[in-house]
């Protein structure tokens, strides 16, 4: 699909305007003899709404409205809402090219309707065939009207860079696992070395050196060999600066293991590495847009499948910090792939602080819902950041506590701790047991168990299936605080 800004509506192109309630008009839909619309909208009852969109048939052609609420609250995140909203509204009504009119607002605000477009507009469909492609939207080509188009595509720049990020992570977490398994993820990520990543994979052999036998224990199940990728990103003026590090759960597929899940929905466990797909999302990011900071994005990449060799209920395995681990239930097996990789990051790195993601517990999404992601660490400080920045990219977390008093759940009987600790907070025993392994590291460990995935569109940015969510937000708290000035 072809996405641009113009000083002009294309031609042939339908014509679309942001309306607000109460009559309210954007400054390009005020600056038109808009009187016929208006009374056709009236005849139709067309409320302008937020998110309402609205399609009218006029003598000179289609013209869409798009409603934004209220308009004197109208700002860039409005405006994502907005363009998003007309997407969806538009892209089966039959035309092909649509022009959207924002002239009159700044191009920081511009831009953000672009980019709006950009995440509303992605659909997986490598694998359809001619009759589902056939089902296509019919909108081809956007453009987004504006009234300086060089100062527009300035201030788009960082944000296509945001773009590609989350698009990469979506792509990543939509594949089947039989495409998309460790060596062939590794290959992905090794392939990204032209945006300015250094990237090292690491496989058993050198694992087994480092003594990360939480880690390869999942994994031993699979024919397929595990890996460690490290990606390095070297922005700030000085290179060795302390970096700021994020570390994701890759598990490709997740059977369980040898405490194998239910054939239902285990369809569904393609996506268990969302995790690390949006470390790597984070890293295409924070290098495309070339971010001033050192940043280190580290992903464990295992599958957990329950062959003759599979780790078994009961077994004991060393960390590759030395803790020993009794495991209990080998369907927890997120935890143990983080374990070693959080270790490897603070012990190589030494870095600011460590983020990790992972679709850990099924627990998370009982707790709250399909709408937020949790929130756990042990530092305030770089909580209220993340938090701060959460905001500014709509993405909704929520924090959770670590009470000390859980970590009895997580004592073992035969080693230094067990991997889980029983049904009752099983997302926070499951935080208190990765917490062990960041070594008093600034810390939050994100459950993006509700969020990677979605099976209905919940935000207009945001379609059915893969989300790519956090990649925005981490972002975000990069260029908030951690930049060079």
């Amino acid at each position: 699909m072809t996405m641009q800004f113009g000083n002009a509506p294309a031609s042939g192109s339908a014509k679309a305007y942001i309306l607000g309630e109460d009559g309210a008009a954007s400054p390009a839909f005020a600056a038109i003899d808009g009187e016929a619309i208006r009374s056709a909208l009236a005849a139709v009852g067309f409320k302008a709404a937020k998110g309402k969109t609205q399609v009218l048939a006029t003598v000179d052609g289609p013209v869409a409205v798009v409603g934004a609420g209220d308009l004197s609250k109208f700002d860039a995140a409005a405006m994502e809402h907005a363009a998003a909203s007309l997407y969806h509204g538009t892209k089966a009504a039959g035309f092909e090219a649509l022009s959207l009119d924002v002239r009159g607002y700044d191009a920081e605000t511009s831009a953000r309707a672009l980019f709006a477009l950009n995440l509303a507009a992605y659909r997986f469909d490598k694998y359809f065939g001619p009759a589902k492609l056939e089902k296509a939207p019919t909108l081809k080509s956007v453009t987004v009207v504006v009234d300086d188009v060089a100062a527009a595509e300035a201030a788009f720049a960082p944000l296509a860079a945001i773009r590609d990020g989350v698009l990469f992570a979506r792509d990543l977490v939509s594949e089947p696992a039989n495409v998309l398994y460790p060596q062939s993820y590794a290959d992905r990520v090794k392939a990204l070395e032209g945006t300015g990543l250094k990237i090292e994979v690491l496989g058993i052999a050198e694992m087994e050196k480092l003594g990360m036998h939480s880690l390869l224990g999942v994994g031993q199940g699979s024919e397929r060999e595990s890996k460690l990728v490290v990606m390095q990103w070297a922005g700030a003026a000085d290179k060795n600066a302390t970096p700021v590090a994020f570390v994701g759960k890759g598990v490709t597929f997740d059977t369980g293991g040898i405490s194998i899940k239910p054939a239902d929905g285990m369809e569904d466990m393609k996506w268990d590495m969302g995790g690390s797909a949006t470390v790597v999302g984070t890293m295409i990011s924070l290098a495309s847009r070339k971010a001033k900071v050192n940043a280190v994005g580290i992903i464990g990449l295992v599958e957990n499948m329950p062959d003759g060799n599979a780790q078994r209920p009961g077994d004991v395995v060393k960390a590759m910090s030395g803790t020993t681990i009794e495991v209990i239930n080998t369907d927890a097996e997120g935890r143990l792939v983080l374990a070693d990789a959080l270790w490897y990051c603070q012990d190589r790195f030494k870095p600011q602080f460590m983020i990790d993601l992972a679709t850990l517990t099924g627990a998370m999404i009982i707790a709250l819902g399909t709408d937020y992601a949790g929130v756990f660490s042990n530092n305030d400080e770089l909580a209220q950041r993340l938090d701060e920045a959460s905001k500014t990219v709509s993405e909704n977390f929520w924090r959770m506590p670590l009470p000390a008093q859980y970590e009895k759940q997580i004592d073992s009987k035969i080693a230094d701790i067990r991997n889980i600790g029983g049904r009752p907070a099983g997302s926070i025993t499951a935080a208190l047991f990765l917490q062990r392994f960041v070594n008093n590291v600034p810390w939050i460990h994100l459950d993006i168990a509700p969020t990677a995935w979605t099976n209905e569109q919940r935000i207009p940015t945001v379609p059915e299936g893969a989300t790519g969510f956090g990649v925005r937000t981490l972002d975000a708290l990069v260029a908030k605080f951690y930049e060079d000035a």
